[in-house]
């Protein structure tokens, strides 16, 4: 999946996905006050810690939100109730990678250090598990976004690559029956 990030008419941003089956969708930012878009962050963030059930792992599996919209390509049949089956699957995962993403978002474009110890204590909120991510993995989210943010201020304009390996799965639809269908026999 490719991920266009461009500066807007309004001062925001607009990322533009063109995923692999084809569709293109427009996810309008929120972000005037930034000089980092914040869908950037969740971006860097999102793809640096292996994350598929985030925004951008849900948008490559079929989640579509609320306040995107289908500029090209031809959605499935089914498409608006596999989202819904997507995005509701997600819930947790989405909330994770909306406090790591802010967290990388807030390093970058406040020059705040603690990036790390603000992650690991925001991780308290969604699990008492140790925090599953290592002090480089978080630096380097962090790096790639500092780097990126130059170049979004000098051209007005990121280009960014989602790997095919961070698709979030579709899950099955309530109630679905898995596995082959009984054979009928005729007798002759």
């Amino acid at each position: 999946m490719h991920i266009t990030f461009v500066r807007a008419l309004s001062g925001s941003t607009l990322a533009t996905i063109r995923r692999a089956d084809g569709v293109v969708l427009e996810l309008p930012g929120y972000d005037r006050k930034w000089r980092v878009p914040h869908d950037l962050a969740h971006a860097v963030t999102e793809r640096e810690l292996g994350l598929d059930g985030g925004v951008f792992g849900s948008i490559a599996g079929g989640g579509v939100f609320e306040n995107m919209r289908v500029v090209a390509g031809r959605p499935r049949h089914d498409a608006s109730e596999r989202s819904k089956r997507l995005l509701a699957a997600n819930k947790q995962s989405l909330g994770v990678a909306e406090l790591l993403a802010g967290v990388v978002h807030d390093a970058v474009e406040k020059d705040e250090r603690d990036a790390l110890e603000r992650a690991r204590r925001n991780w308290g909120v969604f699990s008492t598990d140790p925090f599953p991510w290592t002090g480089e993995q978080v630096a380097a989210s962090v790096a790639l976004l500092a780097e990126l943010a130059v170049e979004f201020e000098a051209t007005g304009k990121v280009v960014f690559t989602w790997p095919d390996r961070l698709t979030s799965p579709v899950p099955a639809p309530a109630g679905a029956k898995r596995g082959r269908r009984g054979r009928i026999r005729k007798s002759l």
